[in-house]
């Protein structure tokens, strides 16, 4: 019984049922990928994907400074049952086809061996420079 509270426990969170929607889609994800589509930050991106790690959701390999993550395939039969239940769910819901379209630009726009994380850290920097600015534009 612990086990099934500890997965309905973990896709009880909307950012997480978002990576599991993305990663239904996708063999697998590289964390700037995840903070592109959901819009959020690295360290948020990281919790979460920890979170569906432990849980035995998400499995992670390293690749230089990377981090990619891919699901698990599932061999609770709890798991496996609910999982497909939440596919078939989510496919039908207008958000998670415009999650996808917003993933699939990001992917689209990303070149061919560009570093994720410098990519994403650019953009982050980039977005957090204006934001500053127009607030200091806005208090002056």
């Amino acid at each position: 019984m612990r086990d099934a509270a500890l997965f309905f426990r973990v896709l009880a969170d909307e950012a997480r049922l978002k990576i599991v929607w993305l990663l239904f889609h996708h063999e697998e994800l590289c964390v700037c990928d995840i903070m592109a589509a959901l819009g959020i930050t690295q360290s948020k991106a990281s919790r979460h994907l920890a979170t569906l790690k432990h849980a035995g959701l998400v499995t992670d390999r390293k690749d230089g400074l990377w981090s990619y993550y891919a699901l698990c395939s599932a061999e609770d039969e709890l798991a496996k049952t609910h999982l497909a239940l939440l596919r078939r769910s989510l496919a039908d819901r207008p958000d998670a086809a415009a999650l996808l379209k917003t993933l699939h630009r990001w992917l689209d726009g990303k070149q061919p061996g560009m570093a994720c994380a410098k990519a994403a850290a650019c953009a982050a920097q980039t977005a957090a420079r204006k934001t500053t600015t127009t607030h200091r534009e806005a208090v002056r």
